[in-house]
């Protein structure tokens, strides 16, 4: 009678959930149309006849329910075939993605979401209006969305863009489709290399170009108040903006098992749901603290561009909300099931969207368990202590330790199918860093709000934001460092199965008996805020200058980027590099968190190599001075950089042979040599002196005038550009003998075997990373990131 009473209890949950099933079911078994409309009607006719029978014994009437809720999930099923079977495309000529593989095309058309702008390159989505065939030149309207990879730029939502290049099919491997990831945002096309040119601008809705437009302000006062790589991954945690995350940092993240915490993902969005009721319910209480809750949840979906993955993330975390208000697990399993079924019926690609199964699993998880456990928790604490105490002493359990082990139970069969490996660091990593996510979040988000009003109240609250966010980082890439990621192989579906079957099981048969585990006391919000207070003392205290002149040739790639702090605290940045995320994650680990500026910029090549990745980061980091070497047309990078420094009313002085720039405390920078392609620098403190030769053309360049430009000796050479591998290197060291060699050049592989051969000290920014020399004028200190 009860297990009857409890299914006849949940008619939408199997309704929704014999959709779902349908959509799946149509991936591999496609009957034809009449007889899933059929099917379909024949369920609805049954479940209304059944309705229409008078009223009957309770045995026979839960027995009818049942019958109607089977007739009625048998339609379900039906139509969820059906809806797959209609989002299958098949192309016509008004179709973008019926002129695929046909060689290169030019497009017009509007960019439809922001760009996600990468390290080198720009992703657009382009809604296209109109085609044209090079071949023949004729002009044929269309429609359909293209993903095209542009040269970074500013382009903007809203600009209508001429578009030309190769348009292809997304490709699809054995072991990744992309293809069928780009088919479930309605994306057919793409061309990898793209040139393009805006036509105009403002054709998007005033809406969405507010949004984004308060987004990109957002993006730029994170990165002026706060170092790298905590203002990108500020930037992913508040506005998801995860391009600009260093490799190394994501991959750190990748490892511990917490990527979530730098997505904008279901399982994310989920998890601060939760904090947010519990937080906003003790200070308003349950019911306004639940409607407080839920509004924070929608601005921070409109912060973050309201992207369609967002919403849907947005929604399941205001259904966990729901489910924890109404109190009945029923009622939130059903309103979980209903809303995916309704998400479905729009996409129904989404049911294989590794995001979307993620956030599904972890909103059940919290509505299956959080409650239990967190009652269970207060039980068992109750009868150990009074009951306020054990009310205070359950609370952070159930906040940071019961809500994360709920979703990860039921989202770990989904990460260890998608992604084939296993962190067996993630549980301690999630529960050491998932206190500081709220803080984040709640103080990140008043910093940039008070930046757009008053920007020095912003940068004070970024100050309080700043320990939360590095202290994120230092744990992640600490734990990641012990290096416990087990790679497991393909993880089949019937394991996927087997393990929700066997969770099912013990969750419906034992579900009263599931306890918590142990008590963990709360820390005092005055101590918090002491050790806040502690840590940025600490952080301005180390930063202070101690009397060494200190040199970080930074790991950037191609080119070259060197710090430079003097004696008495300046810092000076000479080249840039290829890579903006490279230099920025340096600077901001180099730099102290109140230093968020540059002294002096030397640009001692207008090369690509060497400025391309100035202008973002001259942005983020502005410079008082500047030298420049070279003529400025030379890039386009260069171009917009010296226009950038120009707009900014910076006295940009231009490098001469022969010039000295005083450093103070008796160091200074000499141009020893200048060319057309760059200069060499001479760097000279006492008796210490080292020389960076920014000129690519070194196979022209003798033994003698080398010599001459090095004045016949240095400490250390730093050798960077094109041409590194090219030149006799090693007769010429032989000879003039240095203490250290470093190259800053991505790959040079054959250079530093061909010094290592002949036993020159050599070190290289591409096998240990960033290179630092601290010296007092006399003694050298050297220190590199791969200790």
């Amino acid at each position: 009678m009860k297990r009857l009473a409890g299914i006849a209890a949940l008619p939408l949950f199997w309704i929704s959930l014999s959709f779902t099933i349908g959509v799946s079911v149509g991936s591999f078994w496609l009957p034809a149309a009449w007889f899933c409309w059929v099917s379909a009607g024949l369920g609805v006719i049954n479940s209304l006849l059944i309705g229409l029978l008078p009223r009957l014994p309770v045995r026979v009437d839960n027995n009818r329910k049942i019958y109607a809720i089977t007739a009625l999930s048998l339609a379900a099923l039906a139509l969820g075939i059906l809806r797959y079977r209609a989002d299958q495309p098949d192309f016509t000529p008004a179709d973008l993605a019926y002129y695929n593989q046909l060689g290169r095309v030019s497009v017009i058309g509007v960019v439809s979401q922001d760009p996600d702008v990468r390290d080198t390159y720009t992703q657009v989505h382009l809604q296209v209006e109109q085609l044209t065939l090079t071949a023949g030149g004729i002009q044929i309207p269309v429609e359909g969305i293209l993903l095209a990879y542009l040269p970074r730029s500013d382009w903007r939502y809203g600009d209508r863009l001429y578009i030309s290049g190769e348009l292809l099919t997304p490709p699809a491997r054995e072991d990744f489709s992309y293809r069928a990831y780009l088919a479930r945002w309605d994306i057919h096309s793409y061309m990898p290399y793209a040139y393009a040119d805006r036509l105009e601008s403002g054709q998007g809705s005033l809406l969405k170009t507010w949004i984004y437009s308060f987004k990109q302000s957002a993006l730029e006062l994170l990165y002026r108040y706060l170092p790298d790589p905590e203002a990108s991954l500020a930037a992913g945690i508040l506005l998801g903006v995860e391009s600009g995350i260093p490799d190394k940092v994501e991959l750190a993240f990748q490892e511990t098992g917490t990527t979530h915490i730098i997505a904008i993902s279901g399982f994310n969005i989920t998890i601060v749901a939760g904090l947010f009721a519990i937080l906003f319910e003790r200070l308003l209480g349950p019911r306004r603290g639940a409607v407080v809750a839920v509004i924070g949840i929608s601005i921070y979906t409109l912060l973050v561009g309201a992207d369609p993955p967002v919403v849907r993330a947005a929604i399941m975390g205001g259904l966990s909300l729901f489910a924890r208000q109404v109190g009945r697990r029923q009622d939130g399993i059903n309103s979980l099931s209903f809303t995916a079924a309704v998400m479905l019926a729009f996409n129904p690609l989404l049911l294989w969207d590794a995001g979307f199964q993620l956030s599904f699993a972890a909103t059940l998880g919290l509505i299956l368990y959080a409650e239990p456990w967190t009652a269970a928790l207060e039980g068992w604490f109750g009868r150990r202590f009074p009951a306020r105490t054990s009310r205070n002493l359950a609370a952070p359990i159930s906040e940071y330790f019961l809500l994360t082990i709920a979703a990860q139970l039921t989202t770990l069969p989904i990460l260890l199918y998608h992604f084939q490996r296993i962190s067996w660091v993630s549980l301690p990593a999630n529960l050491l860093i998932l206190p500081a996510q709220p803080p984040i979040m709640i103080l990140g988000g008043i910093s940039v709000l008070l930046g757009v009003i008053f920007a020095p109240l912003g940068q004070l609250c970024a100050y309080l934001v700043w320990p939360f966010v590095a202290y994120t980082i230092r744990v992640v890439e600490w734990i990641a460092s012990f290096n416990q990621v087990r790679a497991i192989g393909q993880v089949s579906i019937a394991f996927v199965i087997g393990y929700y079957l066997i969770l099912l099981f013990a969750t419906t048969s034992n579900f009263e008996k599931i306890k918590g585990a142990l008590p963990k006391i709360k820390p005092l919000f005055a101590l918090v805020g002491l050790l806040v207070v502690v840590l940025l003392v600490w952080q301005a205290a180390l930063a202070a200058p101690d009397g060494c002149l200190h040199v970080t040739i930074m790991d950037v790639g191609e080119g070259a980027a060197i710090l430079i702090q003097t004696p008495e605290g300046r810092y000076l940045l000479i080249g840039g590099g290829s890579s903006t995320i490279r230099l920025s994650d340096s600077l901001g680990r180099l730099l102290p968190l109140f230093h968020r500026k540059l002294d002096l910029l030397i640009v001692p090549s207008t090369e690509k190599q060497y400025v391309s990745a100035l202008p973002e980061v001259a942005a983020r980091f502005p410079p008082t001075q500047v030298y420049w070497s070279g003529e400025p047309d030379t890039s386009r990078a260069s171009e917009e950089l010296y226009s950038q420094l120009s707009d900014s009313h910076l006295k940009i002085t231009p490098v001469s042979p022969g010039a000295v720039i005083d450093l103070g405390a008796d160091a200074q920078l000499k141009v020893i040599d200048f060319g057309e392609n760059g200069i060499v620098l001479r760097l000279e403190w006492r008796e210490f002196q080292m020389v960076f030769p920014f000129n690519s053309d070194y196979q022209n360049i003798t033994l003698d005038q080398f010599s001459r430009q090095t004045g016949g000796r240095a400490n250390v050479v730093l050798l960077s550009g094109s041409a590194v591998e090219n030149t006799p290197w090693s007769s010429w060291f032989s000879a003039f003998n240095p203490a250290l060699i470093v190259v800053s050049q991505q790959s040079a592989d054959g250079l530093y075997s061909e010094f290592r051969d002949q036993d020159l000290p050599i070190l290289s920014t591409d096998r240990v990373g960033w290179v630092q020399l601290s010296t007092d004028g006399i003694s050298v200190w050297i220190q590199v990131e791969d200790n």
